[in-house]
């Protein structure tokens, strides 16, 4: 992060989530921008910086127009469920800078009530133009990518079905002890197993669940920490990496862009993932949360089937995109959650440390695209 001034996240929020019929993402952004706003306890008069993606032609100026913002710094960068955390890393280096003071990211989206309404259908692939045209011939859907490199995964060191499973039981675990997630009930490895197979070796449930929903941050310079009605969250560290789009140009499939972002952020945070307390990282498969996580160096390269199945560390604490919600570029969400659990306004889900503490230090990592792209952002209390 550029030196300068020191950046906190002083206010975040999530709109309505779950099953949403008849509200449009745009009052989805506008809700989740308000109630971030109110969370800060600024005045919206202060905000020059605005940052959003996947809505409207011009994003972000027909958003930031819907919201009554005129900004003089805006960020439109859209690579897919690590977006947010690029755009967080991008403000936090402009706050440093000086070149803006506080920035708001927003997002909404109704992607499950769109499909059922038939505005849209599934994401089967992301289309066949560019390198992905010698691709979408063979059958490599979004889902078949992912299921690929787990199974080079399971090839290279054994890694069971099993282990993946219980990612998805964790999860689900974590979700029952939020009021906000969109599926509670437990689930165990077998019920996981014995679901539908998706693509193999990818059941139901080792998929993100389709929501609707949306979500808010708000980030600011130190000196606009004092008039916030919540303790700041510093942004310590963070990184950012884009690794390829075409699978015949990924050089192994067992890891992942995390692999840079996280050296990055950890790095210029000046700690290791030792330090670290409580991991958001994004799910939209069970192997997303493995890699990951042995990317971002909590567990050795080969070693994350026993680090997620033993639970070493508290990760995806809202039941992450496997169960709590996932309207697209999940992101965002992960930002939310770790602030919350370093402020110790996490209820039911929240961590606690060995002496009784809350966490001290979080890591939000997103991951876009088939493992396309990752950044990876150190938190602080």
């Amino acid at each position: 992060m550029t030196q300068g001034r020191k950046v906190a996240v002083v206010g975040v929020a999530l709109a309505d989530c779950g099953r949403l019929d008849g509200v449009t993402p745009y009052a989805l952004h506008a809700q989740a921008a308000r109630r971030a706003l109110a969370d800060s306890g600024l005045d919206r008069s202060v905000i020059d910086g605005f940052a959003s993606a996947g809505l409207g032609t011009l994003a972000p100026a027909e958003v930031a127009e819907y919201l009554g913002l005129r900004p003089t710094w805006v960020d439109s960068t859209s690579v897919g469920g690590s977006t947010w955390e690029v755009m967080a890393a991008h403000a936090a280096d402009a706050i440093a800078a000086g070149h803006a003071d506080v920035v708001l990211l927003a997002y909404g989206s109704t992607a499950r009530a769109d499909i059922r309404a038939g505005r849209r259908t599934g994401d089967l692939s992301f289309g066949a133009r560019g390198p992905l045209q010698f691709e979408v011939p063979y059958g490599h859907t979004l889902i078949a990518k992912y299921a690929m490199a787990a199974r080079r995964h399971m090839h290279e060191y054994g890694t069971t079905v099993e282990q993946l499973a219980s990612v998805a039981v964790r999860a689900r675990a974590n979700a029952a002890r939020n009021p906000d997630a969109m599926f509670r009930e437990p689930v165990t490895v077998d019920d996981v197993l014995s679901g539908p197979m998706i693509a193999d070796p990818f059941t139901k449930l080792h998929c993100c669940v389709r929501s609707d929903g949306g979500a808010a941050v708000l980030l600011a310079a130190e000196e606009y920490v004092r008039d916030c009605r919540t303790p700041p969250v510093w942004v310590l560290g963070t990184g950012e990496h884009v690794s390829h789009t075409t699978m015949s140009e990924w050089p192994d499939f067992t890891v992942s862009p995390a692999a840079v972002s996280g050296r990055i952020a950890f790095a210029r945070a000046g700690v290791e993932p030792r330090d670290v307390d409580v991991a958001e990282v994004y799910d939209a498969f069970t192997y997303m949360t493995l890699v990951t996580l042995e990317d971002l160096g909590f567990c050795g390269k080969g070693e994350g089937g026993a680090f997620v199945t033993e639970g070493r560390l508290p990760v995806n604490t809202d039941g992450g995109g496997l169960s709590a919600q996932h309207p697209g570029m999940r992101g965002l969400f992960l930002l939310v959650e770790a602030v919350r659990q370093l402020r110790g306004e996490a209820g039911a889900r929240q961590v606690h440390r060995p002496d009784g503490r809350g966490p001290a230090l979080a890591v939000a990592s997103g991951t876009g695209g088939w493992f396309c792209s990752s950044a990876t952002l150190v938190l602080g209390r």
